[in-house]
């Protein structure tokens, strides 16, 4: 069926009048169907839906934005799409928004706060329909521009307690110590730590390492190394041989990441430094490729996948006005023990 000219935009634009008019409901009716709200009939959102398809009708984000205050797409910031702990987080976001008609847009900030900042000011200038946003540490700027603009937001990775914040991840210190503690319990004494990238969530699992020595009293300070470099295999590599170097005593590496992990157990081989004979060494977030290192590698493996989908799932609560019964969501971490522990 063809929309006659003269019920068309100028434009000749497809409407949502006409989307409405064609499966005999109303605006608002064929509005709330194409957002997926619970609110509809089936049999009626079915019929609008097809009415969509049938007209080629595309929605109007800016239109909607205006008409609700409030568009439909959904931001996600992260600070990194080479590092696939955030690819997996946003694809699982991605898939639990887009059925309910939100559209996810990835800003990417490099772990810079200023660039995060300014893409805060970018997104916020077109009315979202809700925010998620990787941990807490950010300018006093980009801060007071999300609570002022009241716009619905998930933190990501990291947990909050505060009343009225809505968060989605784990303890990166808890995890941090529970690995140190794992080497501890093969008779590690003399454990060192070695992280790239230094973002909020390295310094976070170097606390935890900390914590735990301390408490068994052997924590030492000059066994820790750290670079602002960006991870990889490479640096992992030449951070265990700078390591090793230094402190050849050292008998267990903690790595913040599994592709420095990864790094360091090919310059072992290199070396003829036996893993985990000579030394241990443990990674973090079971990246792929670390089951098939030599030997595989102990890690923590972190639930990426489901910090995506489950903070995704909160935002559509909080942006539809829901209460949420659980603002601070744990879904904890998993030890994997492999050979090279």
């Amino acid at each position: 069926m063809s929309i006659p000219e003269r019920r068309r935009r100028p434009s000749g634009r497809i409407t949502l009048q006409d989307v409405a008019r064609q499966a005999g409901v109303s605006p608002i009716t064929a509005s709330r169907a194409l957002r997926g709200e619970r609110g509809v009939a089936p049999e009626l959102a079915e019929r609008v839906k097809q009415a969509s398809a049938d007209l080629g009708y595309v929605p109007d984000p800016a239109a909607r934005a205006l008409a609700s205050q409030r568009g439909t797409q959904v931001p996600v910031l992260i600070p990194s799409l080479t590092n696939a702990l955030f690819v997996d987080l946003v694809e699982a976001a991605h898939s639990a928004l887009e059925p309910h008609g939100y559209q996810l847009l990835i800003g990417v900030t490099h772990y810079d706060p200023l660039e995060e900042e300014q893409l805060i000011k970018g997104f916020l200038a077109h009315r979202p329909a809700g925010l998620l946003v990787t941990g807490f540490d950010r300018t006093e700027v980009a801060r007071r521009l999300i609570e002022t603009n009241r716009v619905p937001v998930v933190y990501l990775m990291e947990l909050s307690s505060v009343p009225g914040t809505y968060s989605v991840g784990f303890s990166q210190r808890d995890a941090g110590q529970a690995i140190t503690a794992h080497l501890l319990s093969r008779g590690r004494r003399r454990i060192a730590f070695v992280a790239a990238q230094l973002d909020p969530r390295t310094l976070q699992r170097a606390e935890g390492y900390r914590r735990c020595l301390r408490q068994a009293g052997l924590y030492d300070p000059k066994l820790e190394v750290l670079s602002a470099q960006p991870s990889s295999m490479r640096l992992g590599g030449e951070l265990l041989k700078e390591l090793l170097g230094r402190h050849p005593d050292v008998d267990a590496v903690f790595f913040c990441n599994d592709d420095l992990a990864q790094g360091g157990l090919l310059e072992a081989l290199r070396l003829g430094v036996d893993v985990p004979g000579r030394v241990a060494v443990v990674g973090f977030n079971d990246l792929a490729g670390s089951d098939q290192m030599l030997p595989p590698l102990t890690t923590v493996r972190t639930p990426r996948r489901e910090i995506g989908a489950e903070a995704a799932q909160m935002l559509l609560g909080v942006m539809r006005g829901e209460a949420i019964a659980d603002p601070c969501r744990d879904l904890g971490f998993e030890l994997v023990l492999r050979g090279s522990t």
